[in-house]
């Protein structure tokens, strides 16, 4: 393997695109979520992982090995999205209100930025064979989840980074000063503060009613027959516009949230508000069609048109579960729908 990477590096240099290709391949994916996790943006991610790759392109000459392939594209990655992230220019402000309906009063505005973007589970089926380095902290599967996506966009870009390279990513502290083009210490710092930070936000967000036990959350089991009945009792009740049935599913503090819109919506009273003003309104009928996102449970919501004989899509909805209930919905706008292979129309059915 060493020698075909080093045969590979060498035609590279020569010019090869073939051969760089066939150089970076095995890294592009996963350099492609560790941009999501940074930038919280899918679209945003894509555009770091080209531009990643373009200068991995111009600059191979100079990757003296001193450190692994991977970790040098890492550490291009990472300044790549840090670049971005100074630019901040295509960073989305506040949406307007939503419209359509008269929304109830919310609790306050929300902790999803505007640009959060869910992340197609379709494109993570391989990131659970990266295993990450001994100084990880977080399993996994709890760092491509929602609330850790969200947790991570609270924190300043450079304490962002040193978090996900040391503890989701398991680099050492010395190897991440070193991408950084930090001191120890100050990484160290860093990570101190941004533990904090997203420990205490992930505390708060798997709180189910009680008053919660510590920082650290029990690992998330996804995809379990739970999980799946969970979901088709969602279904059930968004397809026969039974609201008592879907509030029976939800947590006394469930949070409702819906990027680009900074709105938040906490507890059962709330939720009962919003949707009975904003998704069971009168006449309103819908289809759901099951996808999954950033390892957790997903719905596809499409919404009858009442002067054509189809369902047009409506929103994206993103469960966070906890045994048989639902402690967080967050909805995304139809613009995601068709990263998760998902139509802009259903035909109506008898």
């Amino acid at each position: 393997m060493e020698m075909d990477t080093t045969d590979l590096i060498a035609r590279a240099r020569a010019g090869d695109h073939n051969a760089f290709r066939d150089l970076v391949q095995g890294h592009s994916h996963e350099l492609q979520v560790h941009c999501y996790r940074i930038l919280g943006s899918l679209q945003d991610a894509e555009d770091a992982l080209q531009e990643t790759l373009v200068s991995a392109w111009r600059n191979l000459g100079g990757f003296g090995r001193q450190s692994s392939l991977r970790t040098w594209l890492y550490k291009i990655a990472t300044n790549r999205c840090l670049s971005m992230l100074r630019a901040d220019s295509r960073r989305p402000r506040i949406a307007p209100p939503l419209p359509e309906a008269t929304l109830p009063e919310p609790y306050g505005a929300g902790d999803a930025p505007p640009w959060l973007e869910p992340y197609p589970d379709v494109l993570l089926d391989h990131l659970v064979d990266q295993r990450p380095g001994p100084e990880a902290r977080y399993e996994t599967t709890e760092a491509i989840s929602l609330a850790f996506i969200t947790a991570l966009q609270l924190l300043p870009p450079r304490q962002r980074a040193a978090l996900v390279l040391r503890d989701v990513l398991g680099y050492r502290a010395a190897e991440v000063a070193q991408m950084l083009d930090a001191t120890q210490e100050s990484v160290q710092s860093a990570l101190k503060r941004a533990r904090a930070t997203v420990d205490n936000h992930l505390a708060d967000s798997s709180s189910t009613g009680s008053s919660g036990t510590g920082n650290r959350r029990p690992a998330r089991q996804p995809d379990t027959a739970a999980e799946h009945r969970l979901v088709a009792r969602l279904t059930d009740a968004l397809e026969r516009a039974d609201l008592d049935a879907l509030i029976e599913l939800l947590v006394s503090d469930v949070r409702l949230s819906m990027p680009p819109a900074m709105l938040e919506y906490r507890g059962i009273e709330s939720a009962q508000r919003f949707f009975a003003a904003a998704t069971f309104r009168p006449g309103r009928t819908y289809r759901v069609v099951p996808t999954r996102a950033n390892g957790q449970p997903a719905l596809g919501l499409y919404l009858a048109d009442p002067h054509a004989s189809v369902y047009r899509a409506y929103a994206l909805l993103v469960i966070t579960t906890a045994g048989d209930q639902i402690t967080a919905i967050t909805g995304f706008s139809t613009n995601v729908m068709t990263r998760f292979g998902l139509p802009r129309t259903l035909p109506e059915t008898d």
